[in-house]
């Protein structure tokens, strides 16, 4: 595998940062990972860390060098994640539960997938545009899908920060899988927090992100988000990988087989309540 990568976190306009990311790679995979605590919950930092520790400690355990199953993978460890902040939570220390969204990408094979909860994106990026993101399990996305407002509402809406699936909840969280995604040379693919994202719209970030190399590029997307959003910005955390090696497939984004699909939403559904 060869590839670039390039990361930030900075903490806004806030008092401390409750975002978190990770990046671990063997031989044959490669992990991304970020989390972005939720603000007006106990302690979301400590929700965001234990997320990403819980995925980045579990790959490195299991991909040896490789992944038997991707999407499994990426099933187990959301569901262990918000298992682990659901037992730290039964400590005397906590009023609330810590909450966070989380977004967790694997790449193997030249191939990437990806799977979320809440409103921390992926978006894969190619030639200077979008070739597809993820859907935020927020309010406003579902206003959105049913035509209700615009995109330009969206970005300002009152609501925009309510989400409905997360890490940490007391139900169980929506995961939403990806299609697999056969990377080409020069494919990046970005993971952000909405602090990130939310100043700047999707085609702003995708031109920012794409208009120099990448290492100087991530840093000024962070730079003019942060600018956008002014004094009371929200924590900004990017992590951004330029693929530069690998299969140069049709890019056609297959669906996962019927059975790694069955296998994924069998795990989910194998843990009947949280703890």
């Amino acid at each position: 595998m060869k590839f670039t990568l390039c990361q930030e976190s900075r903490i806004g306009g806030r008092r401390g940062n409750e975002d978190r990311l990770a990046c671990r790679y063997t031989s044959d995979a490669l992990l991304l990972v970020v989390a972005d605590g939720m603000g007006g919950h106990d302690r979301g930092e400590l929700a965001a860390q234990v997320a990403v520790d819980c995925v980045a400690d579990t790959f490195m355990r299991i991909a040896a060098p490789r992944l038997p199953d991707p999407y499994l993978f990426l099933s187990q460890v959301l569901l262990d994640a918000h298992r682990a902040i659901r037992e730290m939570a039964r400590g005397p220390a906590l009023e609330q539960t810590p909450m966070t969204t989380c977004v967790v990408c694997v790449v193997q094979d030249g191939i990437a997938c990806w799977a979320h909860a809440g409103d921390s994106r992926l978006y894969a990026l190619r030639g200077g545009g979008i070739l597809c993101r993820t859907r935020d399990h927020s309010r406003v996305q579902l206003l959105l899908d049913e035509g209700r407002i615009s995109a330009e509402e969206a970005r300002r809406h009152p609501e925009r920060n309510r989400i409905f699936s997360c890490l940490g909840g007391e139900s169980l969280p929506q995961v939403e899988f990806s299609r697999k995604l056969q990377l080409r040379c020069g494919d990046i693919l970005l993971l952000c927090s909405d602090g990130a994202w939310g100043p700047l719209g999707d085609e702003e970030l995708a031109r920012q992100i794409t208009a120099m190399d990448l290492i100087k590029a991530l840093p000024r997307m962070i730079d003019r988000a942060e600018e956008a959003a002014g004094p009371r910005a929200d924590n900004l955390t990017a992590l951004a990988v330029r693929w530069d090696g690998g299969s140069d497939g049709n890019g056609g984004g297959d669906f996962p087989s019927d059975g790694e699909i069955e296998r994924a939403i069998e795990e989910l559904r194998r843990v009947g309540s949280p703890l």
